[in-house]
């Protein structure tokens, strides 16, 4: 009997398409042209009603600027910080409304103008549901980043907080754990832009490039947080065939976050925060981190198979990502 693509599952599935692509382009989010001198990164990603997106929690203008972000924020922890442009497919059904069109792509064009590149074209058809396909286009500088590059000794780190765009989301749906909860004014406002206007971490990559010492090499492992932070260091893991120990006491939360295990758990498994989670040499992780007050330090790389441990207990840490494809 034929297996399902429910029953393979997203990592399986990957895996097995891999063997179609040359030169390892599928361990990352997006793939290296290289067209003599000029190297480009280019990143395809879906967006589904129902599963990416509903009228509940988001506008079409934020729909269109949500998209985008994503793509950028692949292009960004690849190392990519000039973006040139994005194609847009777009299927919606019949009777959908021009303003719902036309505020996706309002959305597009604000993030666009936000972070660079422009709308290069693309195509448009009708469907049972709504969806958005956007690829994006970029150019590589010094710094690859790639999930295979984490090595022993390393430091892990990232860009910003985490959990506050799992909070928005719990906000616009009324979550009922947050109803003993007594959250300040200001927390819920960045959690929800944080949700509805995610931005990716382009200062962080920057910085992350101004501040790496003479006497080291462009080498750092790296890969961004949206599909939650315990996803995107199990992705590191895996890539690099190493340990990931992470310190309980650093974990990476905005300000005012409250305390308690589902809290925790958005911190480590909300997804949607688009940050940069790096392995770097120490002193670069350093150096990184103080020229960025939003950086953090959180644990360290060492020798192993590939999995996540605690510092203090050394434990296994498994992700238990909110969002699974296929599922």
């Amino acid at each position: 009997m034929d297996e399902t693509i429910k029953e393979i599952g997203e990592r399986k599935l990957l895996k097995r398409i891999s063997k179609y692509v040359p030169n390892n382009q599928a361990d990352d989010d997006t793939a290296e042209l290289n067209l003599n001198e000029k190297k480009l990164l280019i990143n395809t990603d879906l967006f589904v009603e129902g599963i990416h997106f509903s009228e509940i929690t988001t506008s079409s203008n934020d729909v269109g600027w949500r998209s985008v972000a994503a793509n950028l924020s692949d292009l960004a922890a690849s190392g990519s910080d000039h973006f040139l442009g994005v194609t847009v497919g777009l299927v919606t059904p019949p009777n959908t409304q021009w303003l719902w069109v036309d505020g996706v792509y309002q959305g597009i064009s604000e993030c666009l103008e936000k972070f660079g590149g422009v709308l290069l074209g693309g195509d448009c058809s009708q469907g049972s549901e709504r969806i958005l396909s956007i690829t994006a286009i970029g150019s590589l500088g010094d710094l690859r980043l790639h999930r295979s590059s984490a090595k022993p000794g390393d430091y892990l780190a990232v860009s910003g907080p985490h959990g506050l765009s799992r909070l928005g989301l719990a906000l616009l749906q009324k979550d009922l754990n947050l109803s003993t909860t007594e959250l300040p004014e200001t927390l819920q406002k960045k959690a929800l832009l944080a949700h509805q206007r995610p931005k990716p971490a382009l200062a962080a990559l920057k910085a992350l490039k101004n501040t790496k010492p003479k006497d080291l090499p462009f080498r750092a492992g790296g890969t961004d947080s949206s599909d939650g932070l315990l996803e995107a260091i199990n992705n590191l893991c895996q890539s690099s065939q190493c340990v990931a120990v992470l310190d309980p006491e650093r974990l990476p939360v905005a300000e005012n976050w409250p305390s308690g295990k589902i809290w925790d758990n958005w911190c480590l498994n909300g997804g949607e925060d688009f940050e940069l989670v790096v392995s770097l040499p120490k002193t670069w992780a350093n150096a990184w981190i103080k020229s960025n007050p939003k950086c953090q330090i959180i644990g360290h790389i060492e020798e192993g198979e590939p999995l996540i441990i605690w510092k203090d207990t050394r434990e296994e840490i498994k992700p238990n990502t909110c969002f699974k494809h296929f599922t």
